[in-house]
């Protein structure tokens, strides 16, 4: 991703101290840090104060999260699993990629753990940016053809995301951003607009913030804005990722997606979803009965960060004190209202016989 007309990745490893580094991700857009993970419990902090976030970036990180636990103690492995497996429950890539880590260890002598974990980490960092690349690449084709047979080209062709599946929610490209930023590469016009995506703010905080160091047009609107411009002609397609998907097809993704679906099946508005393979749960079949959904802190409702007339970042609280508040962070949008399912190996439907394919 491009930053201040720089390019950066989410995460990376650094040679020279041993290092992991990621993007704070809680302190954009208003700071940009980088943050130093040495230890397993950074790495746990990071995922679970999601200072990384997004499923594939999750899945990389604990990856990395195993190297730095056995760099600390070569035989902590299981503790290391478990501790990382339990800090974010609904992202399917977080146990994709402590399993993945795992099998490459099974056979490996305990001399060999660190550098064999390394080398598994760092080769799931590279595949991520080529698999996102792919998944725009793919999508691209989608968006080009509804750009085509748009009868009035004086406007751009009006993509709506919601919350953030961009390069920040991955190592680099993202999933759903990715489709837009190949799409815009390809010469289509092109303006988005970007749910603020509370509770978090993620849309309006690093959706809004990828896009202008893009120089891609977007609006950031309020959540409940989106049937709204649909009723009016104003959205052709919406683009969104996806943290779990079942073999039949049901997206599971950050809260509010789903009504999102709902208004676009009801104004015939495309609705696709851009995810990679890792990111399906092939052990699923009905996403409303089996995925868990994450209950998160109640203050991320209550409460709202941003910067002051100062300049300084700073918290206000948005309700009385003591309301009772319920925070779930994602919903399950059912395979019926997608329209198409974006991924590296290609775009398929939504449907048990087309996911079943990509499995191999």
């Amino acid at each position: 991703m491009k930053i201040n007309g720089q390019q950066y990745q989410s995460i990376w490893f650094e040679e020279s101290d041993n290092s992991v580094n990621i993007i704070d991700q809680t302190r954009l857009p208003h700071r940009f840090e980088i943050i130093t993970l040495n230890t397993l419990q950074d790495a746990c902090h990071a995922i679970e104060s999601m200072q990384v976030r997004g499923a594939p970036l999750i899945g990389v990180a604990a990856a990395y999260g195993i190297y730095l636990a056995l760099l600390e103690d070569p035989q902590q492995l299981a503790v290391a699993m478990d501790k990382l497996a339990a800090t974010r429950p609904t992202a399917v890539n977080l146990r994709w990629g402590l399993d993945r880590v795992n099998a490459a260890l099974r056979h490996t002598v305990v001399e060999k753990r660190v550098e064999v974990a390394l080398q598994e980490a760092q080769a799931m960092e590279r595949e991520d940016s080529v698999i996102c690349a792919q998944i725009g690449e793919h999508g691209t084709a989608l968006l080009q053809e509804i750009w085509n047979e748009k009868h009035d080209k004086s406007k751009p062709l009006q993509v709506l995301t919601h919350c953030n599946a961009g390069a920040l929610a991955t190592v680099d490209w993202g999933t759903a951003l990715s489709v837009i930023y190949k799409t815009a590469e390809s010469g289509v016009p092109l303006h988005v607009w970007v749910d603020e995506t509370r509770p978090r703010n993620q849309g309006a905080s690093l959706t809004c913030w990828e896009l202008a160091q893009h120089d891609i047009a977007h609006t950031l609107i309020v959540d409940n804005a989106g049937g709204h411009l649909m009723q009016h002609g104003q959205v052709d397609c919406c683009v969104v990722g996806s943290d779990r998907t079942t073999i039949n097809g049901d997206v599971c993704n950050k809260i509010g997606t789903y009504l999102k679906a709902l208004a676009a099946f009801d104004n015939d508005v495309p609705f696709f979803v851009a995810l990679p393979v890792s990111s399906i749960d092939f052990t699923l079949s009905e996403g409303l009965k089996e995925i868990p959904i994450e209950q998160r802190d109640a203050e991320e409702v209550s409460h709202l960060s941003g910067v002051d007339e100062k300049g300084e970042l700073s918290k206000i609280r948005l309700c009385p004190e003591g309301t009772a508040i319920s925070n779930f962070g994602f919903d399950v949008t059912p395979a019926r209202l997608i329209s198409k399912i974006i991924t590296e190996k290609g775009v398929c439907d939504a449907q048990h016989s087309q996911l079943q394919r990509l499995r191999s």
